[in-house]
């Protein structure tokens, strides 16, 4: 499963990159926002330091200013994927789009038929935003589930985007079941380092191997 960075902090980027847990990185306005820089500078700087698909969303809502923001992104670097929303709008602009040959991400997406339309359309990437599902108690895992099975039953090549990662368990529920990416913030795919023993317990087995002063070098 390839592991996206959600979020558009540079040194947060960077870090996972060098350790190899960055195969793309997803960002959206809002986020890029809080850093107070110009979207398009940030976006061409993460294209400069990550090797895969950097996802960038659009702002209109509908499907021609879709296609004029998604072609304007498009031109920062090839690995550019157009981020346009779930809607009617959406997929006229992700057919338009995938049709130029840009990569397309298709969020928003919170029903396998709705996967199922983005997939006809074009889609590079579909994203189940599970989180938000989970919210309305609804089971964001399943909707991965039925997604998988409609794609691999008629080969579909859109690959999913697991998104709306909020805790270990999400990701490890979705490499489970078979989704090809998680997208998530930089301190949950950190906290999938962390032990079973609480951190009383891991911090007491260290001490114990310092006390016994065992020299490997």
């Amino acid at each position: 499963m390839k592991f996206f960075a959600d979020t558009a902090d540079i040194e947060a980027i960077a870090e996972l990159n060098a350790l190899g847990m960055v195969d793309g990185v997803t960002t959206n306005p809002s986020l890029i926002k809080k850093s107070g820089r110009d979207i398009l500078e940030v976006t061409k700087e993460i294209c400069d330091l990550v090797d895969g698909p950097v996802s960038a969303e659009v702002t209109a809502t509908d499907a021609e200013t879709m296609i004029a923001e998604g072609r304007k992104l498009a031109r920062i670097d090839d690995k550019i994927a157009v981020k346009v929303p779930l809607t009617w709008d959406g997929l006229k602009a992700c057919k338009a789009l995938s049709d130029d040959g840009t990569m397309v991400n298709v969020t928003l997406c919170f029903s396998a038929n709705q996967a199922l339309l983005a997939a006809k359309a074009g889609a590079t990437f579909i994203s189940p935003f599970i989180g938000r599902l989970d919210d309305i108690n609804l089971d964001g895992a399943e909707l991965i589930a039925d997604i998988r099975t409609i794609y691999d039953n008629y080969g579909y090549e859109t690959e999913i985007l697991a998104a709306s990662i909020r805790t270990v368990n999400h990701m490890k529920d979705v490499a489970l079941i078979g989704a090809d990416v998680a997208t998530a913030p930089p301190s949950v795919i950190q906290a999938m380092a962390k032990h079973v023993l609480t951190d009383k317990g891991l911090d007491a087995f260290l001490a114990d191997i310092a006390a016994a002063d065992i020299k490997i070098l």
